[in-house]
């Protein structure tokens, strides 16, 4: 690991412990070089695990691209970026833990909705919006009152 402050190469780990329930290790190193502490993080990749798209397109998996969608829906809004990671953490779990070289956008599409629902309303419509692709203003009514209906 080079270090972010001298680029040296040379580093020890101080400390390691299990973050985001396992999912990742976290790493504190010390340069040898200049002294300098910081902090790495180690996960899982998910490698060759392709989202199929609607329009027949393959592309890779990618827990970033995921995190990202969730903080476009869930911008300006209370949500805190810790429930954001941790729905990334359940939708990563629940799709590898189904499907090992393809899954469907769909399946991903539904748990991202699934969960925006528990966590804000409001991110749920917006992410809905871009999902389902609404055209109308109707189509904003009808998912705010199915919305209504299932309280």
């Amino acid at each position: 690991m080079r270090c972010p402050k001298c680029g040296c190469q040379e580093d020890k780990v101080i400390d390691s412990r299990a973050s985001r329930e396992g999912a990742t290790i976290r790493r504190r190193r010390e340069c040898t070089g200049c002294g300098h502490r910081f902090t790495t993080y180690e996960e899982v990749e998910h490698e060759g695990l392709m989202v199929l798209k609607r329009d027949g397109r393959h592309e890779e998996f990618s827990r970033e691209k995921l995190l990202s969608g969730l903080k476009k829906a869930c911008q300006k809004r209370p949500v805190s970026p810790q429930a954001m990671e941790d729905l990334v953490d359940h939708i990563v779990a629940a799709v590898t833990a189904k499907y090992e070289s393809e899954v469907p956008g769909e399946f991903i599409g539904k748990l991202v909705m699934e969960g925006l629902r528990g966590i804000d309303e409001v991110a749920y419509v917006r992410f809905a919006s871009v999902y389902r692709r609404f055209q109308e203003a109707t189509d904003f009514v009808h998912e705010v009152k199915k919305l209504e209906a299932a309280k």
